[in-house]
């Protein structure tokens, strides 16, 4: 990720024009949430170690809860703003191109 996106919270208007472009997203409180049903659990592992290279990379870092061996949830929210900000669409956009190539 090049540049910081900012770190306004969204409002409902901005909020729904990033679900649009983000499938499988939800907003679940303050945060954009999407779990991945992964093949097996190596798979898994995989996506978690991926993910963590795209958040260090944005320094910027999410929940991930691994359930059931293969379902793995991603939650994003910029904690000090106390919501959802552009910084968390832009990561999840990025762990989408991670989870693709997965």
């Amino acid at each position: 990720m090049t540049g910081r996106p900012s770190r306004a919270l969204l409002d409902g208007g901005a909020l729904s024009e990033a679900l649009g472009a983000l499938p499988g997203w939800a907003v679940d409180g303050d945060a954009l949430t999407r779990t991945f049903e992964c093949t097996d659990f190596r798979a898994a592992v995989v996506l978690i170690e991926r993910i963590a290279d795209a958040a260090e990379a944005a320094n910027h870092h999410p929940d991930l809860c691994l359930r059931g061996y293969r379902h793995l949830e991603v939650r994003l929210t910029t904690h000090d703003r106390g919501g959802i900000t552009a910084w968390d669409v832009v990561l999840a956009h990025a762990i989408e191109v991670v989870a693709e190539q997965v």
